[in-house]
């Protein structure tokens, strides 16, 4: 029996019937290079009950402390059902990438139960129109709570049900599994009087541990070397969320991604997603005359995972706060200024200490977390309160190479993740065999139009491409601007913006309203990204 930290128990108490708080996937699957051509739901269901034993996440259930006293414990259900987890569905004809969204969100958007371990995966047959997706191929909709895994420890789940060819390489478990008996009350309650002796002493090694990082934290905002990001913009997405879920996604060359990078010096693949989010926000809420002066700010996860510990569960992650520069027109020079960002942004995280918001959590009391987030959202505190953060951008990389499960070769993989109340878009970002997938979750009355914003970051990605591969002489042009930025940047708070950085961006907005429907108009005209990669 082992208890969940206090950042592992933090989402479950967050967790409203409007904000389900689970993360997971939509994979796309060919089956014929299965054995035969072809999988049942049978042999599905025998392909996870053989490897069950892989992660140990599949069979582990909550037990609560009387009165919530205490953060939960994980058991090993002695009442597991795999066919209660995996269920499975089809599409009605003609089966196509728009009714797999919906399917997909529909499915997203209802609570995990409880009470049995905390997972579902949906088998999704009838994919017989979907663009690039071979006919007869199927989809699997994972779904774990947030409070199991994170996206780097949700690997082990990914490995657990993949196989690098068509061939079932499983080795059976070494020793047979055993489940728990359930706890009695009193012994719970004597745990949690031992836990809760300790705790005070726990807290002043954590005060004393991190002193001096205090003290580095306060000098360096008082030399201005460091930088908070303060100034976020009010937008459509920091509202209470509907319990209705929205999802849509693209698929990108990560050869093409590289190339945009490689025009920034220091620039990462990071850096080009979150520009190209940057360009696509700009562009989905200036058609509705919603684009703010001010850059909106994204949280962007990060692991804080020991290379020792990357199969551990639970969540380690630490967060940072990021500009996505969408007060900027131009695309090479917001890549430039998102990749000053997120240097600010990681050297305020190296300055913290990357696993000090994960300690500081396990001192959160358990019972109050849950009635602030209840609160949060019934007073309607998202209006009323200053935004932290207008949308969650997170990077799960992957293999660069074909997955199996089941003997079918993976043809896509998409993010799901939770919205909550105040940051109401969730962007995930897949790496998978040489694609990057960027998806888009919201929920209805915020993002009523999903097909939409996922083709404005198509028409992001490729204003950025055109000007990151535009002629040299037009390129030094161009970077004797960026300089004049980075005087201008030097005046400020260090973040990027410059002084005059508002009326440049109603310049900019002006000049750019003749085009807004010309540029509305190609949203669907083809280019190298695609809704699912071959």
């Amino acid at each position: 029996m082992d208890q969940l930290s206090g950042l592992d128990a933090s989402f479950l108490y967050l967790e409203t019937g409007n904000m389900p708080m689970h993360i997971g996937g939509l994979a796309i699957y060919d089956q014929s290079t299965a054995p035969g051509g072809a999988v049942t739901f049978k042999e599905i269901l025998s392909f996870f009950e053989k490897r069950l034993h892989k992660a140990r996440a599949f069979r582990q259930r909550l037990v609560n402390v009387p009165m919530s006293l205490d953060y939960p414990y994980w058991i090993e259900d002695p009442d597991f059902d795999l066919e209660f987890h995996v269920r499975h569905i089809a599409l009605p004809k003609p089966g196509d990438w728009r009714q797999l969204c919906i399917q997909a969100a529909r499915l997203h958007a209802r609570p995990l139960d409880t009470n049995r371990p905390l997972w579902e995966a949906y088998v999704i047959e009838g994919l017989d129109n979907v663009a690039g997706v071979p006919k007869g191929s199927f989809a699997l909709v994972t779904k774990f709570h947030h409070a199991a895994i994170d996206g780097v420890s949700g690997a082990e789940i990914s490995a657990a049900i993949h196989d690098v060819s068509p061939e079932d390489t499983v080795q059976p478990p070494d020793e047979e599994w055993q489940p728990e008996s359930f706890p009695t009350a009193l012994g719970l309650l004597g745990r949690t009087a031992m836990t809760t002796a300790k705790k005070p002493f726990e807290f002043g090694s954590l005060v004393a541990r991190n002193a001096s990082t205090a003290w580095r934290f306060g000098r360096g905002l008082l030399k201005k070397e460091l930088h908070l990001t303060t100034n976020v913009p009010r937008t459509r997405f920091n509202d209470n969320v509907s319990p209705h879920r929205v999802f849509d996604g693209r698929s990108f060359s990560l050869d093409e991604i590289r190339a945009i990078k490689s025009r920034v010096e220091g620039a990462t693949v990071n850096d080009v997603i979150v520009s190209v989010c940057g360009g696509a926000l700009r562009r989905y809420l200036e058609s509705k005359g919603e684009l703010p002066e001010e850059s909106l700010v994204a949280m962007a996860p990060v692991s804080v995972r020991p290379d020792d510990m990357r199969n551990a569960a639970g969540n380690m992650v630490s967060t940072m706060s990021l500009p996505i520069r969408s007060d900027i027109a131009d695309p090479l020079e917001r890549l430039r200024a998102v990749h000053g960002e997120s240097e600010q942004a990681k050297k305020l995280t190296r300055t913290l200490g990357a696993s000090l918001a994960t300690e500081i959590a396990h001192f959160l009391p358990s019972t109050t977390t849950g009635l602030m987030a209840t609160a949060y959202g019934r007073y309607g505190l998202a209006k009323r309160l200053p935004p932290i953060y207008n949308t969650v951008i997170t990077n799960v990389p992957g293999p660069n190479f074909p997955l199996y499960s089941m003997g079918s070769r993976m043809v896509a993989s998409f993010g799901l993740g939770p919205i909550t109340h105040g940051i109401g878009l969730f962007q995930p970002v897949i790496g998978y065999n040489g694609q990057i997938t960027l998806s888009a979750i919201s929920c209805r009355e915020m993002m009523p139009d999903p097909e939409f914003y996922c083709d404005c970051l198509t028409e992001a990605f490729e204003d950025l491409k055109k000007a990151a591969m535009r002629p040299a002489k037009k390129s030094k042009a161009k970077k004797g601007k960026a300089k004049g930025s980075k005087k201008r940047r030097a005046k400020t708070n260090g973040s990027g913006r410059a002084a005059a950085g508002k009326s440049t961006a109603r310049k900019k907005s002006a000049a750019k309203k003749k085009s807004t429907a010309r540029k509305k108009s190609t949203a669907k005209k083809k280019s190298t990204s695609k809704r699912v990669p071959t």
